[in-house]
């Protein structure tokens, strides 16, 4: 079966070794994944005009749709707009309607046929956990904090990404490099990200809490998901910390790291805060 790989904005410009990792752990997997032509998910115009936020995301899903594949996103930010999108386009005939029309200047139309998910519940729940087993060839001699971000988990009616008082899908993909899981109390609170900008000093507080948080639990690194968990803890901690807390790891590259990929591929040394592979 083949997929859509949905890289957003972000990724490409700010993370590029989640992109390349990512790609690297699909075909490690053997996943056929093509990469049409989007536009952004929408997000940035979410609080400005919520109608072209829509439209942007409709996009990219009747892009998707014309082409019968189902989308796979590394990305939170545009996991959540989908799904917003989605569940607006499901409850607003007239909106679905509005859009559709301006679609059709393409030659396109959202019909909400496909399947959009993370790449974490593609790990988790398509290509499973024992097969992801068979695949790994170094076990992880590592302590790692898991931090799951906002827009997968929240608001849980809309996005239906796991149990959003009790995750347990990232913990159950990063078992399987061999690593220990630490239970700590912020791992589900906000980086701080959103605020970086705005209010920097409550942003870098919500940063700083959550890195002390795992480095009093033993943890070795921050594992994260998101385009904008990992900015904040590793590019913005660089910038705004002169010692650094903790490092932060994308799982791809943890992931990558333990199925035995080239680390060029994966990207760990481009990281502000290296983490030490033991």
């Amino acid at each position: 079966m083949k997929y859509a790989l949905f890289m957003g904005c972000k990724i490409p410009f700010y993370q590029p070794d989640y992109g390349t990792s990512t790609r690297a752990i699909l075909k490690k997997l053997k996943v056929k994944t093509i990469e049409p032509h989007f536009n952004c998910c929408g997000y940035p115009n979410r609080d400005i005009d919520f109608t072209s936020f829509i439209l942007s995301s409709a996009r990219n899903m009747a892009i998707a749709e014309k082409k019968k594949v189902s989308i796979i996103t590394p990305c939170k930010c545009c996991y959540g707009s989908f799904l917003h999108t989605i569940y607006a386009l499901k409850n607003d005939k007239s909106l679905l309607e509005h859009i559709n029309k301006e679609l059709s200047r393409e030659g396109l139309k959202y019909t909400g046929s496909l399947k959009i998910m993370h790449l974490l519940q593609f790990l988790h729940n398509v290509i499973g956990v024992e097969t992801l087993k068979k695949h790994i060839v170094k076990s992880l001699d590592l302590s790692i904090a898991v931090h799951y971000g906002c827009h997968a988990l929240r608001p849980s009616e809309i996005t239906h990404f796991d149990n959003p008082y009790s995750p347990s899908i990232f913990e159950n993909v990063m078992n399987v490099t061999g690593a220990e899981i630490v239970d700590w109390s912020k791992r589900l609170e906000c980086c701080g990200n959103p605020l970086h900008g705005k209010n920097n000093e409550l942003s870098l507080q919500m940063t700083e809490n959550k890195l002390q948080d795992a480095k009093e639990n033993s943890a070795d690194c921050i594992a994260t998901a998101c385009t904008y968990c990992q900015i904040q803890f590793d590019t913005v901690q660089d910038d705004q910390f002169s010692d650094h807390i903790m490092p932060s790891v994308l799982f791809t590259q943890l992931l990558g790291y333990a199925m035995g990929l080239e680390e060029k591929k994966l990207g760990i040394e481009n990281n502000k805060t290296a983490v030490v592979f033991a």
